[in-house]
Formats: C-alpha cells, structure tokens, sequence
C-alpha cells in the first residue's frame, strides 16, 4: 500500500520550521579582556554565542576575533551590539570609566568584576538611573575554571532578571543567585575570599619556614591537603555554636589555642622567616584571654573582632 504524506509548500511554513530546527545564536558582549574576561569570551564562543569583545587597551583580543569574536570601536558600540554584556574588570570604578559615555537604555549588565559590597550597590543604582538592569557577581574559580564544571558564581540582583539571563551566565560557571540585594554577591564572594587569602598566605609562610629547615614545598604538600580537608570539619562544628553564641570551653579552650599560637610564632622566629603575619595573628589571641576568655572557646574570637567588651 502506498502512503501518501502531505508537504508544506507553503515558503513561510518552511523558513518557520528551519527556524526552530536551526534557532539564531544567542548573542553578549564581553567588555574587559584580561585573563579572566578572554576565558569568559571563549567559553561564550565555544557554546555558539556571537561574541562581542571590547578592551580599554588593544590586542588582547586578537585571538578571540580569529575565532569569530566581532571587535567593537568602543565601549558604547559594544554595549549597543547585545542585550546583556558582561563585564570582567579591576573593579567597579573601572565601569564607570569605560561605560561613562555608552547609552545603556534596556541594556542588561552583568558586573563580574570584584569588589566591595557597598560599591556593588552604587553600581546598580548608577546603572538603573541609566536604564540599566544590573546584576553583580563573584566568580569562586581562576580563568582555568572558566565554563569547567564544579565551577561556580555568585549572583545577585533583580530575580527577574536573573532568571532571563541565567542560562548566558551559566556557560560561564554555575550561578549561586543570593538574592535581590546587588552587594550580597560581593559579601559572599569576599567572605571566600578571606578564607582563601588568609589560608593561602599561611601556605607561603609555612613554606618559608619549612624552606629555612632543610625541607621543600613538596615534602609537606601531603600535609597541608590533610589540613586542608580536616577544616570542613572545624567550620561545620563550630558553626551552629557561634550562631547559637555558645562559646564554653568544652571541647578546646582559647588559652590553650593561644598556647600553640605562641608555639608557631617562636618557630619561625626561630628559623629567621618574616614573623609580621603571625604576630598579628598571636596577638588576637593574647587579646582573647587579656579580655577574660581564655577559658572559653576559641570560637569567642568572632565576638572579640566584632568589638565585645571583655569578660566582667
């Protein structure tokens, strides 16, 4: 038997359907190309966007336009070549500079920049009295990590917005959105950032010292990673206590905390290394048990850095 199937020959009809079978790229500029903003154009381009590029100095985008990338003249030509443009600067005053001039009606900025909460939030009042919708972020990985997956950034800003853009921002890196507040991204992103300085410049110091006795950064990387893994630990147990202000010296006491504080400052007094970040560090705690604490917790140190008053 044969089958008889009805075409369309109607030309609109096909034009539609090779529309829909064959949707048009997505479009976004990418405005600031250091190593950061050429992996985000890149990770764009590898997904089929159409790039816009744009850097306040030339030739940091030679590679991106040989793969498809389309150079703007300007800043206000670039923001004016897609809806939403991201931007990948030193910091928030840097878009000030670069976006001054630009007509930025209807436009969508996503500020991937880092910087300080405070300033996120004038940022996105700058951007509105423009006719901007603005979302802040802070990106949690280095340009390698750029559209890998694990990846991940913090988004905040309008949840409407979010939404109609989160499937362009997470090429880039899963999107933590953290609210309406436009600082909100930045405090998240800074409060990693603590963490990851202030654990990464004891990795160098530790390494000076270890340096100083005859050892190399190899034969404590295995220790250091136990270091590292055991912290997760310490932070989820401590956490429920110091919301709930539950300070007892149960477990672990501030005086004896301080004791080994002492113990690590004097070894690398010791071994001749630079001792400026460690005394400051042994000093909180000599200002912990000054202040009354030293049979507390040491989780009582968050209380004395936010200014409690000494023990009665």
């Amino acid at each position: 038997m044969n089958q008889v199937t009805h075409q369309d020959t109607n030309p609109a009809s096909q034009q539609a359907s090779h529309q829909d079978t064959h949707p048009a790229p997505q479009q976004v500029t990418v405005i600031g190309l250091g190593p950061m903003g050429r992996a985000m154009a890149a990770a764009y381009l590898d997904a089929g966007y159409e790039v816009t590029v744009w850097n306040r100095s030339p030739g940091k985008d030679t590679e991106l336009v040989a793969r498809g990338a389309r150079r703007a003249g300007s800043a206000a030509d670039a923001v004016a070549a897609s809806e939403l443009t991201v931007l990948s600067l030193i910091d928030v005053d840097a878009m000030y500079t670069a976006l001054g001039d630009a007509d930025l009606g209807g436009r969508v900025l996503a500020n991937l920049s880092s910087d300080v909460p405070d300033k996120a939030r004038a940022a996105a009042r700058w951007a509105q009295e423009r006719g901007a919708s603005y979302l802040t972020g802070g990106v949690n990985v280095p340009p390698t990590g750029i559209g890998q997956k694990g990846s991940s950034v913090f988004i905040s800003g309008p949840e409407d917005v979010y939404a109609a853009h989160r499937t362009a921002l997470d090429m880039l890196a899963d999107t933590d959105y953290r609210g309406a507040d436009a600082g909100y991204a930045q405090l998240y992103y800074q409060l990693n950032m603590i963490m990851f300085w202030t654990a990464y410049t004891g990795w160098y110091q530790a390494l000076a010292v270890a340096q100083a006795n005859g050892l190399t950064a190899a034969d404590i990387v295995p220790y250091a990673g136990y270091t590292a893994d055991t912290m997760r630990m310490f932070y989820e147990g401590s956490a429920p206590l110091i919301d709930a202000e539950a300070h007892e010296g149960t477990h672990e006491r501030l005086a004896m905390c301080a004791a080994s504080v002492e113990h690590v400052l004097h070894t690398a007094a010791d071994s001749g290394v630079d001792t400026g970040i460690l005394t400051a560090h042994a000093d909180l705690y000599r200002r912990g048990v000054a202040a009354g604490f030293g049979a507390d917790s040491s989780s009582r140190l968050v209380s004395l850095l936010r200014g409690a008053a000494p023990a009665a």
